[in-house]
Formats: structure tokens, C-alpha cells, sequence
């Protein structure tokens, strides 16, 4: 009996450390929330204490976080070569890195994506495609694949390759949208190809996600509407959110009436089916709901579209019937956002204060939120107002990696272990928010 109560004990252990875990973009489940306790209800003038600091190149690319390792895919633009980093999370020690050739640049240069980390493997796919599945102890290449010039390549995209690896199952899955290819899902041990789709449109940004349609799981992607501006020469198309069998790739429902050139945010889930597409060009926010159908497909119902809110980098976060953004784009300032899930704008900070294209995760009842310059805050989520708590310019950067102006700090957060990973074009940070 107590061989098994010992068993127990550290299944119970290990769940509760994996749940602590930052394995994703967006989070353990996808949605920019995490399960952490305990966090400070307010920071000393100071801010938050920094645990450690280390130098990162340019870029817009998070970290994630497994069993007290940092996984950071970094890019050096001058030298153009991208770099895999592994560093201990209690120290920002680095553990190995594997630096590679990647040719070209774009503007707003650097880093543009986020790994994903499961067992014994990580995977993350950099600025021209190469996909590389890494042994997490070691740093050794497992498997390499170039999701780009593997389907047809040719041109890269205006903004590059910004993809976000997921992971479902046995299986990893990325967007390649090069000639031959929509979504590919690959073996996540081998890396031999178990199912891709078609080409699903013109260029686009966002990642793949899962949703719960009537509890069953469906992969998820939102595509761009024809870039005019970038591509004069072609037609002009509606783009689209789509959604998947996670298990074949078969289409299972479709959503053609968005309008946004440059897609970068999956959707975010608001239940009863209810799906939230938001985006900073052209389009601001629209929200569908899918239905099964009687003959034992879907049938997806646009609920309304709003200009009034939307996020140009991250999808919305949903709490407590609201969603919550930062809506920065070229042609509007409206900063953090919050609508409630019928689209009635409750409230909006403008420029007082100014966020845009900041991260945010919600944890212990709190947001917390960079503001995409230089600025972390701790906020109180309210459909009555902004209610700010607690800020720390942590993210200044004074170290001209970036042109003045364009201070750009937009990369994903990351929380594991009470310790919250920030990052600009310069330095990565943990920083403790916790008691």
C-alpha cells in the first residue's frame, strides 16, 4: 500500500509540474491562460524582482518553458543565421544551442515565432521554413524539414515564415501555404508527413490552434484576404477561418468572409461554438458560430463584426463573458480593449495609456500585459474599466538593435514556475511575479 501511495504521490507531483509548464505558443492550453497561483497582488515600486537577464538578437519570437528549461528560437539578422537556445529557467544558464544558415531578411527583421516543447523533443520552424525537431537534453537535430521550398517554395512571404508549431498527439502541425501545401501535420518522432491540405489561399501569418466544436476537437487557421498593397498584381479574395479533423486533415467547415491582408492571431474560443477572429487591417473583430447540421456536417453563422475592436498580432483574450485586446494598427490607436461577448465595447484606454501589439496572460485572476514599447503592467480584468494595478517599465531598450521608434516589443509571454519570460530586441528577462 504504501509503494502505491508513493506512486501516487509523484504522478500527483508530476501532473502539478507539468501544469506549471509553458510547452506552447499561447499556453498549456492555447488560450493565453495559465493555471499559476499565488501571484503578487501588487509589485513594489521597482517592479517585480528580475531574476536573471541574458542578451537575445532581434526579434518578435517567445520562449516556452518544460521541466525548468527556456526554449528560445533567436536569430542573428546581421550574420542571418538563427540560432536554438536552451537555457536553465532557475538561472538563464545556457544548457546547448544550434545556430544554422538563414539567408535574406524582411523588414521589421528578426526572430518571428515560438517553439513548441514536448517530452523529449522541441520544434520550431524559423524565418525561411526549416523546421527542426531538437533532443531536448542534447540539442541534437532529430529531424529536419523545410516547410517552404518542401511544397514548391519560390518567393518567401513579404513578412516571412511565422510559424508557431502544434502539437496534437503523435503529431506536430504547421501552415506552409507554399504552392503545394495548406496545413502539413508531421510525425512528431520521424517527421515523415501524416496528412497535408491544399494551399488554402493567399499568404498568411497565424498558426494552427484547437478549438472545441460540441466538445469534439477541431484544428483551426485563419487566412489572409489578397495584401493589395504588397501583391497588385493578383485577385483580389476574401480570406477565411477553416477548421479541420485534427486526425486526417479533412475540411470540416469553413468561414469565407474575412477581410484582413495580414492575418497574424488564431481565433479565440467564447463558447457554445462561438469563435472570435480579430485582426488590424481592414477588418477589426468578427465573431461566428459553427453548428452541427442535421446531415452530419457544420454550418458556420456569422453573429456580427465590429471595427471597433480587434488586435493586429495576438488574438483576444476571453475571461468572464469579455474579451480583452490591444488594438494597434496603422490607422487606429485605440489601446486595451474590452468588449463582452454579444460585441458592446464596455471600455478603451485610447492612448492614456497606450498598448499595442503587446502579450497578455491571465493567471490567478490577473492580466498580465506588456504594453508592446516599454512597459509591463499587472491588471485587474473589469467590464466596469481599466483598472491597472501595478506597472514596471522593464522592457526600455536603450542598446540601438532597433531604429528609434520602433521599439516593437511584441513577442509572447511565457509563465511557468512563477516566473514570467519578457523579452525586447535586445535582452530576455525572468522576472518573479509570484509570492
Amino acid at each position: 500500500m504504501r509503494k502505491i501511495l508513493f506512486t501516487l504521490a509523484l504522478v500527483a507531483a508530476a501532473a502539478t509540474a507539468s501544469a506549471q509548464d509553458w510547452p506552447q505558443f499561447l499556453g498549456p492550453t492555447g488560450d493565453s491562460k495559465s493555471t499559476q497561483k499565488n501571484l503578487l497582488r501588487e509589485w513594489p515600486a521597482e517592479g517585480p524582482k528580475v531574476v536573471w537577464s541574458v542578451p537575445v538578437g532581434v526579434g518578435y519570437g517567445g520562449p516556452v518553458v518544460q521541466s525548468g528549461r527556456v526554449f528560445l528560437l533567436d536569430r542573428d539578422a546581421e550574420k542571418e543565421v538563427e540560432i536554438m537556445r536552451c537555457m536553465e529557467l532557475a538561472t538563464g544558464k545556457e544548457l546547448w544551442s544550434y545556430s544554422y544558415p538563414s539567408k535574406g531578411s524582411v523588414m521589421y527583421p528578426g526572430s518571428r515565432s515560438v517553439p513548441a516543447v514536448d517530452g523529449n523533443y522541441v520544434y520550431a520552424c524559423g524565418h525561411n521554413g526549416d523546421f527542426h525537431c531538437f533532443d531536448v537534453k542534447t540539442g541534437k537535430v532529430v529531424w529536419r524539414k523545410d516547410i517552404w521550398n518542401d511544397f514548391g517554395g519560390g518567393k518567401i512571404p513579404v513578412w516571412a515564415i511565422s510559424q508557431c508549431p502544434l502539437i496534437y498527439g503523435d503529431m506536430v502541425v504547421v501552415m506552409s501555404q507554399a504552392p503545394d501545401a495548406g496545413l502539413v501535420a508531421y510525425n512528431k518522432v520521424s517527421g515523415e508527413i501524416v496528412w497535408k491540405t491544399p494551399r488554402l489561399g493567399d499568404e498568411s501569418y497565424t498558426s494552427p490552434t484547437v478549438v472545441k466544436i460540441n466538445g469534439q476537437d477541431h484544428i483551426t487557421i485563419v487566412i489572409s484576404s489578397t495584401d493589395l498593397v504588397m501583391h497588385r498584381d493578383l485577385p483580389k479574395q476574401m480570406g477565411k477561418v477553416i477548421g479541420f479533423d485534427p486526425k486526417t486533415g479533412k475540411e470540416l467547415w469553413r468561414y469565407d468572409n474575412w477581410e484582413c491582408h495580414i492575418s497574424c492571431s488564431p481565433v479565440t474560443e467564447a463558447g457554445d461554438n462561438k469563435l472570435l477572429i480579430v485582426g488590424g487591417y481592414q477588418r477589426g473583430a468578427t465573431l461566428i458560430q459553427v453548428q452541427p447540421t442535421a446531415a452530419g456536417g457544420y454550418e458556420v453563422k456569422e453573429l456580427y463584426t465590429t471595427l471597433e475592436f480587434g488586435d493586429q498580432t495576438k488574438p483576444a483574450l476571453y475571461h468572464d463573458g469579455h474579451f480583452y485586446a490591444q488594438y494597434g494598427t496603422n490607422a487606429r490607436r485605440d489601446g486595451l480593449c474590452c468588449m463582452d461577448v454579444d460585441g458592446n465595447i464596455k471600455w478603451k484606454t485610447k492612448r492614456d495609456p497606450n498598448f499595442d501589439k503587446g502579450s497578455m496572460i491571465l493567471a490567478d485572476g490577473l492580466i498580465l500585459a506588456t504594453d508592446g514599447a516599454n512597459s509591463l503592467y499587472l491588471i485587474e480584468p473589469s467590464a466596469e474599466g481599466f483598472k491597472p494595478i501595478s506597472k514596471a517599465d522593464l522592457l526600455v531598450d536603450d542598446s540601438g538593435a532597433m531604429p528609434a521608434g520602433r521599439n516593437g516589443n511584441w513577442a509572447p509571454l511565457a509563465l511557468a514556475d512563477g516566473m514570467l519570460l519578457i523579452r525586447n530586441h535586445s535582452k530576455m528577462m525572468c522576472v518573479k511575479v509570484t509570492k
